[in-house]
């Protein structure tokens, strides 16, 4: 089959690999009908993931069609339409019974490498390196899922692919990182990044009840769909100061909720910019934390910071004297996918939201290597790529 494969720091190629196969009762094969890119996959697109290996296949966002079960599958058959979430679970563990299913205690193979950068591992992901347990990704024409009766949501209505794809990972990941917050009618909610995640946590947020959501980006045309698709105010931040900007909407108190919707290669401007840059280019720091700081900063008293935004080590200069002194919640951490996915299914059905709003670039899965660059480097008001196998 064809796959899309890692060879070295923004080197991605289609190349033939073999098939994949059950090797476990409980895995099925999927047949991809669409994967997307995501900004996460942009990490590993820039070396900063150093267990990703060359020869790895990528993606993480993908849907498609059941073509064989193994044994011990139960819920889902050969010619079943499903999503898969991001994140791998296998339902039976202290923390997927507790629906912490990104914390899974037993779907990461490499548990004791994680363990080593993290304290303890969390679950395994698709196409995210040996650290997270080495799974070939679904940016390919066919993917081996472990725990097949737990890592599906089944689509049953005629919605397009486009239409129900992200509630694997962004929609999903938008929706948590206001959830957890407990938004209230009436908060102000700023969002920096919008990006894909970020416009899902902007109108998250509103189906959630805020009264008010505030986009931060530097890219008119994601400003633009934020105001459009979201009913959001936008901040340019290379041509206005952030924080002053969100205490004049919010009459000097500051955002209810700050999102960090960007994480480990924020851009910036200034000495601290140019500092983590500079750290993160000769490999002493992984991370570019300028968002982080900012939304600490900008956040009310007793308000909450969520960072869905990945980071994967150490950061500097961090302003935890602010966080302690205005008494902030922090909330962070991997989508519980599973837990979010059935019920954002249910509100597409419904037809609160069109999740495909999103989808700038449609390609096919050979073009793939065009798809990162154009992402990456923000060419052609690229958003969202979509591939087709």
């Amino acid at each position: 089959m064809k796959a899309l494969r890692y060879q070295g720091t923004r080197d991605v190629r289609i190349e033939t690999v073999p098939d994949p196969a059950i090797v476990d009762a409980r895995d099925m094969i999927l047949k991809v009908t669409s994967c997307a890119i995501c900004g996460s996959d942009l990490h590993l697109y820039d070396g900063l993931i150093p267990t990703l290996l060359k020869g790895d296949v990528l993606g993480h966002e993908f849907m498609g069609e059941v073509v064989e079960v193994g044994r011990e599958v139960r819920s889902v058959k050969p010619g079943d339409r499903v999503v898969v979430p991001f994140n791998i679970g296998c339902g039976d563990c202290f923390f997927c019974k507790r629906e912490l299913w990104s914390l899974c205690d037993r779907s990461n193979p490499n548990a004791a490498l994680a363990s080593k950068q993290f304290g303890y591992a969390p679950a395994g992901l698709f196409g995210y390196s040996a650290l997270f347990g080495g799974y070939p990704g679904g940016q390919a024409e066919y993917v081996r899922v472990p725990f097949a009766d737990i890592n599906h949501v089944k689509i049953e209505s005629d919605l397009d692919d486009e239409q129900v794809l992200f509630i694997g990972d962004i929609f999903s990941t938008g929706f948590m990182a206001v959830d957890v917050c407990g938004v209230q009618s009436g908060d102000v909610v700023a969002v920096w990044g919008c990006g894909p995640v970020g416009l899902f946590a902007l109108r998250s947020a509103k189906m959630l009840g805020a009264e008010r959501v505030v986009a931060i980006d530097r890219f008119p045309e994601r400003l633009a769909l934020a105001k459009m698709k979201c009913d959001a105010i936008t901040i340019d931040y290379e041509k206005t100061d952030v924080l002053d900007a969100l205490k004049e909407l919010t009459s000097g108190r500051g955002p209810d909720i700050c999102i960090d919707a960007v994480g480990m290669e924020a851009h910036g401007h200034g000495l601290e910019f140019w500092y983590d840059r500079a750290k993160q280019a000769v490999g002493l720091q992984p991370d570019r934390p300028t968002v982080l700081r900012q939304a600490v900063m900008a956040c009310r008293k007793g308000g909450t910071v969520s960072v869905p935004g990945v980071y994967g080590g150490h950061i500097d200069h961090f302003p935890f004297g602010a966080a302690f002194n205005k008494g902030l919640t922090l909330k962070m951490g991997q989508t519980h996918t599973h837990r979010y996915a059935p019920a954002l299914l249910e509100r597409i059905e419904a037809k609160e939201i069109d999740p495909s709003f999103v989808v700038t670039h449609r390609l096919h899965l050979e073009e793939a290597p065009k798809g990162y660059d154009i992402f990456q480097n923000k060419k052609e008001g690229c958003i969202k790529v979509v591939l087709k196998p």
